[in-house]
């Protein structure tokens, strides 16, 4: 352990003679471990008809895990002196290399739909060589799926207008626009469950099914860490933990939902529209 200088709440300055943050032990990446252990055994056991108890008992773990841990992250981010530039610098690089991390897990579920698109005689037990296979009747691109494009487009736009209020210093503005955001990823995931509702194929009949739902499903999923992401940012917006100068956090959250955004466009374009326009010229 570096040895430590004095410092005061009103310079800023590290606490220490180097620039890196040091963090203090902590508890939680042991107990998420153990929790998240818990949930996927409870999901596992769950798709074979027992062990719900594990699976609610591994959820609320996880969630109280991920609770008290971003608390205290939180915490850490407000005590001057620890998030030096050096170690935002550090966190800017994490997200990158996790958001880019994510698109290749996306580029897995674009290459599995693309494989089988454009080589439909690949697709095992297929009487005929098309694509989609025979007797899937895809969705109208131009119904909910539109509808859900324009709301995730609206949504980039609003958390854009929160990032200009805040470097602007408009507090009102910057909560008014996160709000409109939160509300609209919430709007998308209520739409898309009403799509999964009125799907006129189940995950498990073939290929495509199982391509669409895992491709879109995961996106979902996305776009929920999303809302959440942003709707934490709201409640510090209006706790005034944001700063012109100081908002990584809120930062984060921006390019995380401008991912899920981007994905989407592909979803619609590949998965909606193409793929809807290939069924119909065969």
């Amino acid at each position: 352990m570096a040895s430590q200088t004095t410092t005061t709440p009103e310079t800023g300055a590290s606490p220490y003679k180097h620039p890196y943050h040091l963090v203090d032990p902590s508890p939680w990446p042991l107990l998420s471990a153990f929790a998240g252990g818990a949930l996927v055994l409870g999901i596992v056991l769950g798709a074979h008809g027992s062990g719900w108890w594990m699976l609610g008992l591994g959820l609320v773990a996880t969630l109280a895990c991920m609770f008290f841990w971003w608390r205290d992250i939180i915490k850490e981010s407000r005590t001057p002196g620890l998030h030096t530039p050096v170690v935002r610098i550090g966190l800017r690089y994490g997200m990158v290399l996790f958001i880019a991390s994510e698109v290749m897990f996306f580029v897995a579920f674009f290459w599995a739909y693309f494989h089988f698109a454009l080589y439909p005689e690949h697709v095992s037990g297929a009487e005929k060589a098309i694509w989609p296979p025979a007797g899937i009747h895809t969705f109208d691109p131009f119904h909910l799926p539109f509808l859900n494009t324009m709301i995730l487009l609206l949504s980039g736009c609003t958390v854009t207008w929160a990032h200009h209020a805040l470097l602007q210093d408009d507090r009102k503005s910057l909560i008014t626009a996160l709000g409109l955001t939160v509300a609209l990823g919430v709007a998308f995931t209520g739409f898309q469950i009403k799509e999964y509702m009125i799907a006129p194929f189940g995950f498990t009949e073939g290929i495509y099914p199982s391509v669409f739902y895992l491709a879109t499903g995961f996106h979902g999923f996305h776009v929920f860490v999303g809302t959440c992401f942003l709707a934490v940012c709201l409640f510090r917006a209006i706790r005034g933990h944001f700063s012109p100068q100081r908002h990584f956090g809120f930062e984060a959250a921006a390019w995380y939902w401008h991912f899920v955004d981007v994905v989407w466009l592909f979803l619609f374009i590949f998965i909606y529209w193409w793929g809807a326009g290939v069924i119909a010229h065969h």
